[in-house]
């Protein structure tokens, strides 16, 4: 992809910078806020399944120092871009989940994380450019994205989905039974909001109760105004890397 069909864009204020494409899917604020609520450690190893240009995964990277990064992305164009936001410090494997190569279905993982497409397009419209479709249309099923993550992960390992709201049932539904300790964080745009957005939290071989927690608020007031108007605690997660504690 040609540099002047991409942009170099600043994340965790400047702490790190991605090129993305122009036009077509982008990543914004929910990769960040689901690497932000990871609680890896140093020398941890993390997958990213559908990682695109790397955003969550990198992000989390950035954060955390001496890990272990991977990510796989089917989309080439997006793969080639995440290489080159990631260096050395990420491996990408181009790859479909459902067609994992050997070598990566061998190796298990503390951390993985999924941002997977959002929109069912038995019920939706498709985007009309094609990347941003392959990013946002679904059409490996959910359930799918989570035993794929699950597989991957080591004894007590954590997996982090972040996903909307109306899929909260398909998420818990698609966990496999040696999935334990769930923990569910909702996201609201303000005070008295529903929330639009979940993050699901499961552990391997945990036994720890369900546990439904108070939702994370992402700007202050009632009503939208200009300027930043990101609570204090997710303005330290977006634009300085803090981490958002469950």
């Amino acid at each position: 992809m040609n540099d002047s069909n991409l942009t170099h864009d600043a994340f965790l204020g400047g702490l790190l910078h991605l090129w993305q494409p122009r036009a077509g899917y982008r990543a914004g604020v929910d990769p960040v806020l689901l690497s932000a609520t990871i609680p890896a450690a140093y020398g941890e190893s993390v997958l990213e399944l559908g990682c695109g240009v790397g955003a969550a995964v990198l992000c989390l990277g950035a954060r955390v120092q001496g890990l272990d990064l991977t990510g796989v992305e089917r989309e080439p164009s997006y793969a080639a871009l995440a290489r080159r936001n990631g260096g050395d410090a990420l491996e990408v494997v181009e790859a479909d989940i459902v067609s994992l190569p050997l070598t990566l279905r061998q190796r298990q993982f503390d951390h993985v994380l999924v941002n997977p497409p959002y929109w069912r397009r038995s019920a939706s419209v498709a985007a009309h450019d094609p990347l941003r479709e392959t990013a946002l249309g679904e059409v490996t099923p959910l359930a799918t994205w989570i035993s794929v993550a699950a597989k991957r992960l080591v004894p007590r390992g954590l997996l982090h989905v972040i996903h909307r709201a109306e899929r909260l049932p398909d998420l818990l539904a698609g966990l496999p039974k040696d999935m334990g300790s769930i923990e569910i964080l909702p996201i609201a745009a303000r005070t008295g909001r529903a929330a639009e957005r979940v993050i699901m939290r499961a552990r391997k071989s945990g036994r720890a109760d369900f546990r439904l927690h108070a939702p994370l608020i992402l700007h202050r007031g009632a009503d939208h105004q200009d300027g930043d108007q990101y609570t204090e605690q997710v303005r330290a997660a977006l634009r300085g890397g803090s981490m958002l504690e469950f």
